[in-house]
């Protein structure tokens, strides 16, 4: 075997060698991220880009705090959404803008940072991929019917809490707390 050959050789496994990373990447990716993945590449227009932002949204998450809520926290929280679907029948504009509230809050509260809408949704897609897009939607419903020039209708309204209600769900892990001892 020549210099010649055995160069071509190794670089060819190299080449197989990084085929085979980028695949296991995208799918470990497409795996974690699911329907956001796609919408990342959308965005991006390309597939490498896209899971370069990926994997930094991953990386940046796994540097925040999030904890799941406390038994009373969580107790705390349901109540706070009944009583807001109970008021959808006499204010559905009153009840979208509280759920968007409730939920941000909650977010808060587990440990996501607030800052700007977008970056609220990218964080989420790592650890929710299955419910960003209901916050994205709701956030959509409620930004409209905030602008008097583009008010909502009570179905979009409907829509919007039933999204935020995906998310909020997704959202509300409490830690399990032990079992008391009842006295004999």
């Amino acid at each position: 075997m020549n210099t010649t050959t055995l160069l071509i050789l190794v670089v060819a496994a190299i080449l197989v060698v990084a085929a085979v990373f980028l695949m296991r990447r995208r799918t470990l990716l497409r795996a974690q991220f699911g329907p956001e993945y796609d919408r990342a590449v959308r965005e991006s227009g390309n597939p490498l880009r896209a899971e370069a932002e990926l994997g930094a949204r991953a990386k940046r998450v796994k540097g925040y705090h999030i904890r799941p809520l406390s038994s009373d926290e969580g107790d705390r929280y349901t109540t706070a959404w009944r009583l807001l679907q109970a008021r959808f029948v006499d204010d559905p504009s009153g009840a979208v803008t509280e759920a968007d509230r409730l939920v941000t809050d909650l977010m808060a509260r587990r440990g996501y940072p607030m800052t700007e809408f977008e970056r609220q949704a990218e964080d989420l897609s790592v650890d929710h991929p299955s419910v960003v897009n209901h916050y994205r939607e709701a956030h959509q419903i409620a930004v409209r019917q905030a602008d008097s020039r583009q008010a909502a209708s009570t179905e979009d309204l409907r829509q919007a809490v039933m999204h935020y209600r995906a998310l909020f769900q997704d959202l509300l892990e409490v830690v399990s707390s032990p079992q008391r001892r009842q006295p004999a």
